[in-house]
């Protein structure tokens, strides 16, 4: 496991584990408590009329699961599903309460990270190729590591849209 801290012996609050990705080359991660389950890539059946970002559903032991492509959600160049592509399964609260299953494409699964408090920086103000909304904020280092929002990921028109189709 990976520990980033601000700096050496930095003793301010408990750290918190993401599970940390690739997406288009990049690093991401998510809170480890959103995460339900990771699985291999396997191709979803389309819905009709779904934003493109919404690949379509898959059925996971009888449940039927929508699934996100996160390089279409952040407007990325579409890539290729590859032996390391994966659908990250999280829990997200549902805009009618309780808790949502979504599988989320990414590129590869890279680690676990523990992320202490006061390591995260707030989102920039401008400039980023990912939307501000979907950040809950950044790991800073040789590689910056964009800490995503796993409950913006999908506005109530958008979890209204989905169960529509599904019923």
């Amino acid at each position: 496991m990976n520990t980033l801290v601000a700096s050496a012996g930095a003793e301010t609050g408990v750290p918190s584990q993401y599970l940390s990705f690739e997406l288009a080359g990049e690093p991401y991660a998510v809170d480890i408590l959103k995460v339900r389950e990771i699985k291999g890539w396997e191709p979803a059946r389309e819905l009709p009329e779904a934003p493109l970002y919404i690949k379509g559903v898959i059925n996971l032991r009888g449940t039927i699961l929508p699934i996100m492509d996160l390089r279409e959600r952040f407007g990325m160049a579409r890539g290729e599903y590859t032996a390391t592509t994966v659908i990250v399964i999280l829990g997200l609260e549902s805009p009618a309460g309780g808790e949502q299953a979504l599988g989320i494409v990414v590129d590869a699964v890279s680690d676990v990270l523990d992320v202490r408090p006061d390591a995260v920086r707030p989102p920039p103000a401008l400039g980023a190729a990912v939307q501000m909304r979907y950040l809950k904020g950044i790991l800073p280092g040789e590689r910056m590591t964009m800490l995503l929002n796993a409950d913006a990921l999908l506005s109530e028109r958008d979890w209204d849209g989905i169960e529509v189709q599904l019923a």
